[in-house]
């Protein structure tokens, strides 16, 4: 009767460990972005006590030798290109899901997928290599200068499509075949059954593709430092050139001291917060999808 017990409790005593186990890594990635948070804010107050905080937005330009720090264009071109990049990648990664799992023959599919897989896995200094020998100069020929907020968008969604692809494919494959079978007998079309089942069931996991992705553009600097041209302007179009936060705080960081330091982690700051609100918009938005 006792060694009964022991067996059956012995499961009970691995699930609570493993539960313990799963709050200790909570803790502990909570507690890394404490940190983080914390470092951002800590090496940003000089420039908020010696600048002040409208001056990021006010100023007449960037040029720290000068004193002047307003971040708004770098802001504005890094919200311009991560949006543009992150519609056009989203429209091509839901159509490829689509066209792997109800389009494609399936060899054909796997082929697809595993060269999705291969392009997920291409660090973005190649992207941003091959942009700048290949399609930079093709847009130069369309409009001068050629490094611009178009070569931005398209090599950024170059780079999360397999991101938003495998998500959404991976989302579209865990979809009851009761549902499928079901629409078929009712005699929905492919395309109904796609827009009236697929879409609304796989919502979350389209959602969730969607926030990864964008981000990873949020944070992406190699390719925007490489194509983008790194003009601090607001763009008055799609071939002007640009300059992202991201690769502002990579240009200037390694000479940068004093209040022009200082600045360069607001810029980190207002990253993290754009971070931020991409997972409470996650947040509240997900879980409605999810559970309805």
């Amino acid at each position: 009767m006792t060694s009964s017990a022991n067996r059956n409790s012995f499961p009970q005593k691995i699930d609570s460990l493993l539960v313990w186990i799963l709050r200790g890594m909570a803790v502990i990635v909570g507690g890394i972005v404490f940190l983080i948070l914390t470092f951002l804010v800590l090496e940003s107050l000089p420039a908020f006590r010696q600048v002040g905080l409208l001056a990021f937005f006010t100023d007449s330009s960037w040029h720290p030798v000068q004193g002047f720090y307003n971040l708004m264009p770098m802001l504005i071109g890094t919200l311009l290109v991560v949006t543009g990049a992150v519609l056009l990648a989203a429209v091509l990664g839901i159509l490829s899901a689509l066209f792997c799992n109800y389009y494609a023959p399936r060899a054909i599919a796997n082929v697809y997928r595993r060269s999705l897989e291969l392009l997920a896995g291409i660090p973005g200094v190649i992207y941003g290599f091959w942009g700048l020998t290949v399609l930079v100069p093709l847009i130069n020929r369309l409009h001068p200068p050629g490094t611009s907020l178009l070569a931005g968008i398209l090599l950024l969604a170059l780079l999360i499509l397999p991101t938003i692809a495998l998500t959404v494919d991976a989302s579209f494959s865990t979809i009851s075949q009761e549902y499928l079978q079901a629409a078929t007998s009712l005699g929905l079309s492919r395309w109904g059954t796609i827009w009236g089942i697929v879409m609304p069931v796989a919502r979350f996991g389209v959602f969730s593709g969607i926030v990864l992705a964008a981000g990873r553009a949020l944070g992406e600097t190699m390719i925007v430092l490489m194509v983008c041209g790194n003009v601090v302007q607001i763009p008055s179009s799609i071939f002007a050139p640009i300059r992202t936060l991201p690769a502002n705080i990579a240009l200037e960081m390694g000479f940068a001291l004093g209040e022009h330091r200082s600045a360069l982690f607001v810029s980190g700051l207002l990253l993290m917060g754009a971070s931020f609100i991409l997972v409470f918009l996650a947040e509240a938005i997900a879980p409605e999808d999810f559970y309805d």
